[in-house]
């Protein structure tokens, strides 16, 4: 008779669709020394009740501050990047598209120059070893001489770039592996997206106005992003998506 221990064991491991979005923001004079964890809670980016993940990096080419809830700052020269695991969380639970809103409004005379918004998504092949770079080599490429080349199966990836009414949309589509608290990896499809905004404006006041407008549209990229992957890509492999298409 089995012990609940070992149904335990024999129970297969859930690997579920990983996915983050980040949005970076550039500005000509932005400065790493000025991130803290003080700075960002007296001005009111984000909220004093946030907690530190671990302890702060402060540097002259690189700052980075991390919460508990998962939002992570980094400032390099000229960029500010908020990052934030989206896990379980629904689109109306992200933080930070709140927190760089926050940060534009704060720092308004800053001279901004570009918006980026980076969603990615990290889909798992568990149990096929081969089962991500058979995708991107037997499904989005066509078969070929040039595969059969050297000891080892080819690597692939893919960068493709289109042009939206709004921005430019680029799509990478590489290899990637997912590192288990055990130690053991298993491969996956990483597909990175980023919707780059051009700030050009003829005064400052439109540079903030067209800045604040890019943010405050996160969720219709991040629904792009999510369509595009999902149903232009994997439709065969149905990975079970965190955020379901609306």
């Amino acid at each position: 008779m089995a012990t609940p221990s070992d149904q335990t064991q024999k129970k297969p491991l859930e690997i579920r669709e990983i996915q983050e979005l980040a949005i970076a923001i550039s500005a000509k004079n932005l400065n790493p020394t000025m991130l803290s964890q003080e700075f960002l809670k007296q001005t009111g980016i984000v909220p004093n009740d946030w907690e530190l993940a671990k302890k702060p990096v402060l540097g002259q080419n690189l700052s980075q501050v991390t919460f508990q809830n998962g939002v992570s700052i980094v400032a390099q020269p000229r960029t500010i990047t908020f990052m934030e695991s989206l896990g379980a969380k629904t689109p109306d639970e992200l933080n930070i598209p709140k927190v760089a809103r926050q940060y534009v409004e704060k720092l308004a005379n800053a001279a901004y120059q570009g918006l980026s918004i980076t969603p990615k998504s990290l889909v798992p092949f568990p149990g096929d070893s081969q089962g991500a770079r058979n995708f991107i080599t037997q499904n989005l490429l066509s078969p070929g001489d040039w595969q059969n080349y050297g000891k080892t199966p080819v690597q692939a990836g893919l960068n493709l770039l289109y042009q939206l009414d709004r921005c430019q949309f680029s799509l990478n589509i590489n290899e990637a592996k997912i590192q288990m608290p055990d130690k053991s990896t298993i491969p996956a499809l990483l597909f990175a997206g980023n919707f780059n905004y051009n700030l050009a404006a003829a005064n400052p006041q439109e540079v903030i106005a067209k800045l604040q407008k890019g943010i405050d549209d996160w969720q219709s990229d991040l629904t792009a992003f999510q369509e595009v992957v999902n149903e232009r890509f994997l439709s065969q492999k149905q990975p079970a998506s965190l955020f379901p298409a609306t």
